[in-house]
């Protein structure tokens, strides 16, 4: 990498800790198209393949800080993750053999696609002004819990993310969890399920990539982000926790609004449709 380069990678990297803290998603949303816009997709099968390989490895370390952070300010949710964990990484490992079957443009568009459902079901909490939810009106059950856990996981594992993007929205929705609670317990499951996630992609990358020493340069885009991720994972985690609950859905829809038209241009491109 160049010089430019690197202070770009770095910047990714601050901006999906920001990210990840705020949102509990791990930093993947930012981070795979943002690499795509530097570097473009000279292998149209394996360029996200290991774009998403290091995305993976700074979920990691996004997660880390960010669960600490939360975890100080009481929101972790210890009694959900002896449940979420072993489903979790379960299902992550199913998508992950499932994503190394694709070709990376599928999966470029598959992941916009997502983003821009994710954004319309935050934009509708938005104006639905619907309060958050109370300790009275959970719904945890076991099932419930299994049936996040499971699409997260493969979700996750299919498009390279960190889990959080919808483990967060499903704890809502099935469990009826409230929000700060569902970021802070997502962050603390992705510390672990997202290494998992992490060695399975790098593992086979090396049958996905033609160029060679991919594995390497998977981990240096990995290291090169990992300042910015921690600092960011920090503040953005904290942010969570003294911004208005609509303030921090509409920053989380700006980004991925933004990251759903840059994947949707890039993912065409490579598919050879414009």
């Amino acid at each position: 990498m160049t010089l430019v380069e690197v202070i770009e990678v770095a910047g990714v990297g601050l901006g999906a800790g920001l990210l990840g803290g705020l949102a509990g998603v791990g930093g993947s949303l930012l981070i795979l198209p943002a690499l795509g816009l530097i570097f473009g997709y000279p292998d149209p099968r394996g360029s996200q393949h290991l774009y998403m390989a290091a995305a993976m490895t700074t979920n990691v370390l996004v997660a880390i800080p960010s669960a600490w952070r939360h975890w100080r300010a009481g929101a972790v949710r210890t009694d959900l993750l002896p449940s979420l964990i072993p489903m979790t990484a379960a299902s992550l490992a199913v998508g992950v053999y499932l994503s190394n079957r694709l070709n990376g443009w599928v999966l470029v568009l598959m992941l916009a696609g997502f983003q821009i459902l994710y954004c319309t079901w935050s934009l509708w909490q938005v104006f639905s002004q619907r309060a958050d939810f109370t300790k009275e009106q959970e719904r945890v059950t076991k099932p419930r819990l299994a049936v996040s856990a499971g699409a997260t996981g493969l979700t996750s594992g299919l498009l390279g993310l960190g889990g959080g993007v919808l483990q967060v929205p499903l704890l809502q929705v099935l469990c009826r969890t409230p929000l700060r609670q569902a970021i802070a317990t997502s962050s603390a499951v992705i510390c672990l399920t997202a290494a998992v996630g992490a060695v399975l992609k790098l593992v086979s990358l090396p049958g996905l990539v033609s160029e060679p020493g991919a594995v390497a340069r998977a981990l240096t885009l990995a290291g090169a982000m990992a300042p910015g991720a921690v600092v960011g994972a920090i503040v953005g985690a904290t942010l969570t926790h003294k911004l208005p609950l609509w303030a921090v859905r509409v920053l989380i829809v700006t980004l991925l609004s933004a990251s759903a038209a840059a994947l949707t241009v890039q993912g065409g491109r490579s598919a050879g449709w414009w």
